[in-house]
């Protein structure tokens, strides 16, 4: 009787990790979204965080989550099997409740440039796409790396770097955005401050006379020279402008910004 029990138990024992997979993925932040459709997972990806705007088709699929929160009633309906959500930009008691709720819910929180890509492992093995995961991962890993290896041993520049002008916010040294830097031989001339993020006068920028002036902006670099043209006769600094979409958000497409903000930096090292 033991052995054709064995022999009705061998299927199940034997299926593969890809059929016990999630089957039903919400995302509570565009860059878990860009993740999902970079492992190739999207078909099954029913609901999203609002700013999922990456790859395009992203913006049609339903939004669950904002600034203000997670949508409950919204997210229920969709009856997901897995939420991935962010450790820096949900809150945390929304990520408590739907863990009481018995969803299976994965959080993503990157410190580093590397953690991008142990994490996306780690949502690969959950989305059954492990092989794709480690692809991806070898190549992202491969093209950081050819970074550091060109810029790391140059002589460093100092930047100003900062997201918006009113308020003129810049970074301190646990901000993101200085990983970034450091991987271009670049440096915050605020790295020095005890707040990430911190806000600061056009007096202490000119006191502090950075190399470089880079906004992590879409905007034009000559929308942009408007703000410090009434202090040009101080600061002599010129401007680029960074990827702030692609450099902030945690997904594959960080490297070609990086590269290319690195070669902007570059252009202008003493």
């Amino acid at each position: 009787m033991k052995k054709p029990l064995l022999w009705l138990l061998l299927p199940v024992l034997l299926t593969p990790l890809q059929a016990l997979s999630a089957e039903r993925i919400v995302t509570l932040s565009p860059h878990l979204t860009e993740w999902v459709y970079s492992l190739g997972a999207q078909d099954r990806l029913v609901g999203v965080s609002a700013f999922s705007d990456y790859p395009e088709q992203a913006a049609e699929m339903p939004v669950i989550a904002d600034y203000q929160g997670v949508d409950f009633t919204a997210l229920m309906a969709l009856e997901p099997d897995l939420v991935l959500a962010w450790g820096g930009g949900n809150k945390p008691q929304d990520i408590a409740r739907l863990k009481s709720l018995g969803l299976d819910v994965y959080i993503s929180q990157p410190k580093t440039l590397d953690d991008i890509g142990t994490e996306l492992l780690e949502v690969a093995a959950l989305t059954g796409q492990t092989d794709k995961g480690k692809a991806l991962v070898t190549g992202y890993r491969h093209e950081l790396e050819q970074i550091k290896q060109q810029y790391q041993h140059l002589t460093p520049v100092k930047v100003f770097y900062y997201m918006w002008s009113q308020p003129l916010m810049t970074i301190g040294e646990g901000a993101w955005a200085n990983k970034i830097l450091a991987s271009c031989g670049a440096e915050s001339v605020f790295i020095d401050s005890p707040i990430d993020y911190p806000e600061v006068s056009v007096k202490q920028v000119l006191l502090r006379q950075p190399e470089l002036l880079i906004a992590a902006s879409d905007q034009s670099v000559d929308t942009l020279e408007h703000f410090w043209t009434p202090h040009r006769t101080v600061i002599k600094a010129p401007l680029v402008t960074a990827d702030a979409n692609a450099l902030h958000r945690f997904t594959l497409r960080i490297t070609k910004a990086i590269n290319t903000l690195c070669q902007r930096i570059d252009s202008y090292r003493q």
